[in-house]
């Protein structure tokens, strides 16, 4: 360290005693360390929401879940840091492999963190297209549930359509139904506010939910709707992690996830 300091200050005085420009400082830009209330980590947030309810660092198991957009991921700094389990984009439509799926499901595992695979589906193809896909691209031993992610997607070029409610619930069923069937574990169902009410997904019974409530609380936009995780920000930052990424919690206690774990096969 000494010898590494002296170095740089020689370099500078010459650097100023020739006339020449002194050299440009290097900022490191660090996530900063997540804040542990009552044991369980609070992290920071880019944009972060003033909670009236339930605070989200009152919840013991922590998460993320992640797509190719999140590149150069440090999965075992995101273990260290209290990173507790991951969901993966691995699909959507009936062709569509997300092109860091592999590569972020092998990295998480070489971590120890518990991974699990979602679908995001897409409303201008069969659910038996979709769910066929799925059963193609996703391996079944070590993994958590798989998730089918439903939302609007308003950016897609192709897809605009907006079924019905009844024919939306249809499919998701359909789709439910037969990866529950190739891949031995009821899948999770992951929505957000609007399209949970306009779709009327409170008729969906048996299965799990993972519900995006990211400005007001859960029992505010999805009243009476029993729930497994929560994602509760798309701008958290957490080390390991080089900008902004989706943060969850489990609902319950690290002993109760454990049990979950157990019981899940992850």
């Amino acid at each position: 360290m000494g010898r590494v300091f002296l170095s740089l200050l020689i370099g500078v005085l010459v650097a100023c005693g020739s006339g020449g420009p002194a050299p440009t400082p290097v900022t490191t830009v660090l996530s900063p360390a997540p804040s542990f209330v009552g044991g369980n980590p609070r992290y920071a947030d880019s944009d972060p929401v003033d909670w009236t309810g339930p605070k989200p660092w009152n919840y013991a198991v922590h998460g993320v879940d992640v797509a190719r957009y999140q590149a150069g991921l440090d999965w075992q700094k995101l273990r260290k840091n209290g990173i507790r389990f991951a969901f993966i984009k691995a699909t959507e439509g009936g062709d569509h492999l997300d092109p860091e799926f592999k590569t972020h499901l092998a990295r998480a595992r070489a971590a120890g963190v518990p991974a699990g695979a979602y679908h995001f589906y897409y409303w201008c193809r069969p659910a038996s297209d979709q769910a066929a896909w799925f059963r193609r691209n996703v391996p079944k031993a070590g993994m958590l549930p798989p998730v089918l992610d439903v939302e609007w997607n308003h950016l897609s070029p192709t897809c605009r359509t907006r079924p019905p409610a009844d024919i939306v619930r249809a499919e998701m069923r359909t789709w439910l139904t037969q990866v529950t069937a190739s891949h031995g574990k009821r899948p999770i169902i992951y929505t957000t506010p609007d399209f949970y009410k306009r779709n009327e997904l409170w008729r969906i019974k048996g299965y799990d939910f993972w519900l995006r409530a990211v400005a007001r609380p859960l029992a505010e936009v999805y009243p009476g709707q029993r729930w497994l995780f929560w994602q509760y920000t798309g701008t958290g930052r957490v080390p390991g992690a080089p900008g902004d990424i989706d943060l969850n919690v489990f609902n319950g206690s690290r002993a109760a996830f454990d049990a979950w774990l157990a019981s899940a096969g992850g």
